[in-house]
């Protein structure tokens, strides 16, 4: 048999080598060879709010003085409690620093199958906001696993919820989205998902063969976008879309009433940084800087290098699990917008809600 020209040819055997290798991806923590210019912001340029972030577990005097080490004005905290557990959490923090801390209730589903659940939500919201919360949050439970009484899965724009969305506007305080999740967790967790690693540590993130897919919960949120536009909103991570910047710009053009927060999406901003600054500068006046990771100065610093800096290929701010085997670089703001991201927008909306 006659020998193929490539066989034995030492270039082809080099590029078409692969290896098969005993170590775990788990146990993998490559450090990087790439030697580039580092920029450590201790501070932003102007004092921050960070309208998205979860406190319950914190004690008020420990995150004050995280924020005054990283110069952060303000903190919001989105308090997962309901009922009194969540006034008391509420006062817990206003009454430890009136002037550095809000809250956003928690939408409560308790009693979802009780004849006059809508009605009470409403009276909920009034009572949240009498005790000085300045929003309220629908979790992604709406439109994944909330069931009405007859079974039926409960949607995002289901009407009933329409005066809960209608006393909002009247008092004047944002109601906040955090609709579907990331694309991959609704993709398979197996080799070909750039989140497996996220996913394998948080299987339950996973809504692979969900009745809605990710784009009809994304479509289903913004009818009561359009349905309610008199009143604001805040479309939690990017309005979910931080890996599609072309959908989420869709979603701020044709609804006006509505913000974004970049809470925990940096590590998509950062690995787009050309279209993730285009987008920063297009909508500067609509997108609110937020975490959503516990406050800690490294976690707040790694915020200020993406947003200030040109600094490339560096460790994005994150959980223990990560988002992706990948790093970022910064985009670069120019100062005057980052005076609205950082504060500008948030203050707007916190003396929208007599805050």
């Amino acid at each position: 048999m006659q020998e193929s020209p490539a066989s034995g040819d030492k270039f082809v055997a080099m590029v078409t080598a692969k290896a098969e290798v005993d170590l775990k991806l788990s146990d993998f923590h490559p450090r990087p060879m790439l030697v580039t210019e580092t920029h450590e912001i201790e501070r932003p340029v102007v004092p921050a709010i960070d309208y998205h972030n979860h406190l319950d577990s914190m004690e008020p005097r420990d995150v004050l003085k995280i924020m005054d080490a990283c110069g952060i004005e303000r903190v919001v905290n989105i308090t997962m409690k309901t009922g009194d557990e969540a006034l008391a959490m509420l006062h817990r923090y206003k009454d430890a620093a009136p002037d550095r801390f809000s809250t956003i209730g928690w939408m409560d589903w308790a009693d979802l199958h009780s004849p006059n659940f809508f009605r009470k939500s409403v009276e909920r919201l009034e009572r949240l906001v009498e005790h000085g919360a300045c929003g309220i949050k629908f979790w992604k439970d709406l439109g994944l696993t909330l069931r009405d009484s007859s079974g039926k899965l409960l949607r995002i724009d289901d009407e009933r919820l329409a005066p809960v969305f209608e006393k909002a506007a009247e008092l004047g305080v944002p109601v906040m989205f955090h609709t579907a999740d990331p694309a991959a967790f609704f993709e398979p967790i197996d080799q070909y998902n750039e989140r497996y690693e996220e996913l394998a540590a948080h299987p339950d993130w996973g809504f692979y063969g969900a009745e809605y897919g990710k784009s009809e919960l994304l479509d289903q949120r913004d009818k009561v976008f359009s349905r309610h536009p008199e009143t604001t909103f805040v479309a939690a991570h990017m309005g979910e879309c931080g890996e599609n910047l072309r959908r989420a710009a869709q979603t701020l053009v044709n609804h006006s009433n509505v913000f974004m927060d970049m809470s925990a999406r940096v590590a998509e901003l950062g690995r787009q940084p050309y279209t993730a600054r285009a987008f920063f500068e297009r909508f500067a006046d609509r997108l609110l800087f937020g975490t959503d990771l516990l406050p800690e100065i490294s976690m707040y610093r790694l915020h200020f290098r993406f947003l200030e800096t040109a600094d490339e290929y560096f460790e994005y701010p994150s959980h223990a699990s990560r988002q992706g085997r990948w790093n970022i670089c910064g985009i670069h703001l120019p100062e005057e917008i980052l005076k609205k991201i950082y504060r500008e927008n948030a203050a707007a909306l916190l003396k929208q809600a007599g805050q």
